[in-house]
């Protein structure tokens, strides 16, 4: 357990809580905390999560800007919005394809421990990363199924304070899911031609 991990896991907490806040400052809270992790996987030979990292960056930033800026008048709060039926089973299509190439390629060309874990690990998270940018409430799903996935593979690599913090991100995940979800059927509640998985597409 070294220093980064210890303040890498401070700033994960923080932007979670934030992020089920719906509270803007979860992405700069975020950038930290993934540029840190970055460090941390690289020495633990997780490629896929250290790789995984470096697109956080990115993706925090866009996030960042989509919620500042990604209201119908661009100065409205970011509403919460729902995939169509579709729409899921084309996100689960895109986790589950961008697992088996990231997982072979790592399990054929690198020393990577657990490959196959660590790329659903990356894959899911970048799918709910997309859609927690574009305030999609499924997005929620995934990370609890990440967290699932992520806390024994982590502890297994001696990580114990980063798995701990994915048992903090579980319980706050599902928080963040019944949150959302009642945002938007509160929305939805005063809108008659609004349904809760309405026709958010995967784009």
């Amino acid at each position: 357990m070294s220093p980064i991990e210890i303040t890498a896991a401070a700033f994960g907490a923080a932007c979670v809580w934030l992020t089920v806040r719906q509270n803007i400052w979860c992405w700069p809270t975020g950038l930290v905390m993934v540029a840190l992790y970055i460090l941390i996987f690289y020495e633990a030979k997780l490629y896929s999560d250290m790789g995984l990292q470096v697109i956080y960056v990115v993706l925090q930033i866009y996030g960042w800007r989509h919620w500042l800026r990604g209201g119908p008048r661009h100065e409205d709060d970011l509403p919460v919005t729902g995939l169509s039926g579709p729409g899921r089973a084309a996100w689960a299509a895109t986790a589950l394809a961008g697992t088996a190439a990231l997982g072979y390629a790592t399990a054929n060309w690198t020393d990577a421990a657990l490959p196959y874990p660590d790329a659903f690990i990356t894959a899911l998270s970048l799918v709910a990363q997309w859609l927690m940018a574009r305030k999609v409430w499924e997005s929620w799903l995934g990370w609890i199924t990440v967290d699932l996935v992520a806390i024994p593979v982590y502890a297994s690599k001696g990580l114990y304070l980063t798995a701990g913090l994915y048992t903090l991100f579980l319980a706050l995940a599902t928080a963040g899911l019944l949150a959302w979800r009642k945002d938007l059927l509160a929305a939805c509640s005063s809108a008659s031609s609004c349904r809760p998985t309405a026709a958010t597409s995967t784009s």
